[in-house]
């Protein structure tokens, strides 16, 4: 019998290294590493279901690292609220030891050495020209620097499993071995200033993730259900669905739902990423998270708080996190090389050349140290994630919901994308196109039959027409003896005539058929529209023409898609060949794949993956699943109002705004190249300092200055994806 899923929240996780520990010292206790998952950001630890351990034990396991953990739960404290007792004791045991290190230096330059000789930058032979007070209070802020880390170093010698807190605190103690008390003490202070970088950089990623969390509202207008108007205002976990509230203008919408009064328009730019207000009226969607307007609505709640649209981005965009993108496994998998690598050539460094007689010990134990702070991959490791997480906040903030790191590198690589026709390339509304008269009629007479009969019936057909007759300035005239006739039409009485709109076959039936109408239907099926034959008595009076109107943008991004590099564009319906070709002509495609079954789909699909690798499809999320699930990735489209597609798809974009698909890929290469920057001027950094090191003209100090510089700049390159607009 399996457990359920539980989380831990890890105190002092703050770097994927410490994620390598705990998968070492947990993963056995739990089944092995394929039971756990990690969030480094919200320094949390998840295990699978398949985990058998004992909370306890896990409790214990985590304690044995140095680490503190707890049971997790969704009220816990954010970066900024109820901070941890811990954080700031180390933030004020840094700032300790920067005091006490000026101390030091300021004795030593009081004792008559000056400040060059202070600094080391005056050449003075043995410990000894150290002042003994300077000595102690160097001592004492190498302690102070320390304190944190050496419970981790101690632990990490024990296993005999080396990682960054036993290689700096081995670099402070053989500093100290040597004499060399201001660059121990300096060591200290900048590896504990580095991991208080760390600690902002991932709460900087953590505050662009939970600036989600600010679109929600705290107040529902609660409506009494006396039918008096009377309102309550409750918070929005304590609203079933439903009830009835009250939105007032400016205001944000606390829930899901649709409005029952009112109408007006309202910005859902938080949740599509469309910037121009959305029209609302009775039987609209709301969407929490939106701002109404400037008009009072009522809506009814459809969803309860937890599962709004927003809510799921907001906690997709959380779990998103534990699916690791390629290139943050490769480097992850590059770091457990690295150390090991440089510390084994630090022991090289150590042991040859003396004896070899190319330099004293003291001066290669010296270059060996300065190796071993050269080994920490933390600075490495701690820009891909940062990215990522950014990378995926500015997305949802964009109106586009990605499931994973891997989901956000894969469209840089895209190579072929197929899109499903209708409600991705058209709007998956029918509008009329035409309306033809026959005989010498008119096309207000035929309009006019067609949407007094349509107004009796809710069907697409009937919407398009009521629609178009609209435009027109038509309203619909009373009808009588209405009557449907399934499969084919309906039929009435209005004023003294008998009036029908229906199939062409139905026509053929009643005996309405005429070579003039054949004409027309021939000329009319050409084009791929769906047609609505219209008359009385007399016989066929015209016809409609309704088809899938093309998205307006769909050409446009087509050809931006192309000049992207995508090699590969193709449209794959169900629908008949002539409505494909159409719409292909429209848009301008050149392939087009028609009368496909779901299962022919998915086969055109894995012939896709096949010859291109990298292949997107992109479609509704519904009827489209089994094809987007053969793909490299799926998109579904216009997700906002699908529960569906945003569980079934990899990639969601929540609004029908088709220009959000060529915005992704953009998104996407811009993730990747500033990974790859961070990645090799990072390696870069490194591999200078190993060449001065071994030539002798790199120092403790700078090292690990020059180290945590790196780790500043590639954050500060990561966070820019948080800014991008």
């Amino acid at each position: 019998m399996s457990t359920p899923k539980r989380s831990f929240k890890i105190h002092g996780m703050d770097c994927a290294e410490e994620i390598a520990v705990l998968k070492r010292e947990v993963g056995p206790l739990v089944g092995g590493e394929a039971n756990l998952a990690f969030d480094l950001l919200n320094g949390k630890m998840i295990l699978s279901e398949g985990a058998s351990a004992s909370s306890e034990a896990v409790l214990q396991a985590v304690g044995a690292t140095g680490m503190q953990a707890e049971e997790w739960t969704e009220q816990q404290p954010g970066d900024g609220q109820g901070r941890p007792l811990a954080l700031r004791a180390r933030t004020a045991a840094t700032i300790l030891s920067a005091i006490l290190i000026l101390s030091a230096l300021v004795v030593h330059a009081a004792a008559g050495g000056g400040w060059l000789t202070a600094l080391g930058w005056r050449e003075v032979e043995g410990a000894h020209h150290v002042p003994m007070a300077s000595r102690i209070l160097y001592a004492i802020a190498t302690l102070v620097a320390t304190w944190f880390i050496l419970p981790k170093a101690w632990l990490s010698a024990r296993r005999l499993r080396p990682d960054m807190n036993l290689l700096m605190t081995v670099a402070v103690l053989g500093a100290i071995g040597i004499g060399e008390w201001l660059e121990a003490a300096s060591v200290a202070f900048l590896f504990a200033v580095s991991l208080a970088l760390e600690a902002w950089s991932l709460g900087r990623a953590r505050r662009a993730v939970q600036s989600l969390l600010k679109l929600t509202s705290e107040t529902v207008h609660l409506l009494s259900d006396c039918g008096c108007g009377e309102l309550k205002d409750v918070p929005p976990d304590q609203v079933k669905v439903g009830s009835r509230f009250q939105i007032r203008p400016g205001e944000r919408i606390p829930l899901d739902g649709h409005v029952v009064e009112g109408e007006g328009e309202v910005n859902e730019a938080s949740i599509t990423g469309e910037s121009l207000p959305s029209p609302k009226a009775p039987g609209s969607s709301l969407f929490a998270g939106s701002i109404n307007g400037n008009t009072t609505l009522v809506g009814e709640s459809t969803h309860p708080a937890s599962d709004s649209v927003l809510a799921r981005i907001i906690r997709m965009v959380g779990e998103a996190q534990h699916r690791r993108a390629p290139m943050e496994q490769w480097v992850d998998g590059f770091a457990r090389v690295y150390t090991p690598v440089v510390m084994g050539l630090a022991i090289l460094v150590l042991v040859l050349p003396p004896l070899l007689n190319l330099g004293t010990w003291s001066a290669w134990l010296y270059r060996a140290l300065v190796l071993l702070v050269i080994a920490c991959p933390c600075a490495l490791v701690i820009s891909t994630p940062v990215s990522i997480v950014s990378g995926l906040a500015s997305a949802a903030r964009h109106g586009v919901l990605i499931k994973g790191g891997a989901f956000l590198e894969a469209p840089a690589h895209l190579k072929a994308i197929a899109f499903d026709k209708t409600g991705t390339l058209t709007r998956g509304v029918l509008q009329v196109e035409r309306v033809v008269p026959l005989h010498g009629g008119s096309e207000p007479a035929v309009l006019q039959m067609a949407v007094s009969l349509e107004a009796q019936t809710d069907h697409p057909v009937a919407r398009a027409i009521l629609a178009h007759a609209k435009d027109q300035g038509l309203q619909p005239l009373p009808v009588t003896e209405f009557e449907i006739v399934p499969g084919k039409g309906a039929r009435g009485r209005e004023g003294a005539q008998r009036i029908w709109a229906g199939s062409p076959r139905w026509a053929e039936e009643l005996g309405h058929g005429s070579p003039a109408l054949q004409d027309a239907l021939r000329q009319v099926s050409e084009t791929g529209a769906t047609v609505i034959l219209v008359g009385n008595e007399a016989g066929t009076q015209g016809l409609i023409a309704l088809a899938d109107g093309v998205r307006a943008e769909s050409a446009e991004v087509l050809r931006r898609l192309k000049e992207a590099g995508v090699q590969h564009l193709v449209m794959l319906t169900g629908d008949h060949r002539a409505a494909a070709d159409r719409v292909a002509r429209e848009v301008g495609l050149s392939e087009v794949m028609s009368e496909l079954l779901p299962e022919q789909k998915v086969q055109v699909v894995e012939g896709l993956v096949e010859t291109y690798g990298s292949v997107a499809m992109i479609g509704d999320g519904v009827n489209d699943a089994p094809a987007m699930a053969r793909a490299t990735i799926g998109i579904a489209m216009g997700a906002a109002g699908s529960d569906t597609a945003i569980e079934t798809a990899d990639i969601a974009l929540m609004s029908d705004d088709l220009t959000r698909l060529p915005w992704l890929i953009a998104h996407a290469r811009r993730t990747l190249r500033i990974i790859h920057q961070n990645i090799t001027f990072a390696l870069g950094v490194k591999a200078v300092f190993v060449v001065l090191t071994l030539v002798g003209h790199a120092s403790l100090w700078s090292a690990i200055a020059a180290d945590m510089g790196a780790s500043l700049l590639v954050v500060f390159n990561a966070l820019r994806l948080t800014r991008e607009g």
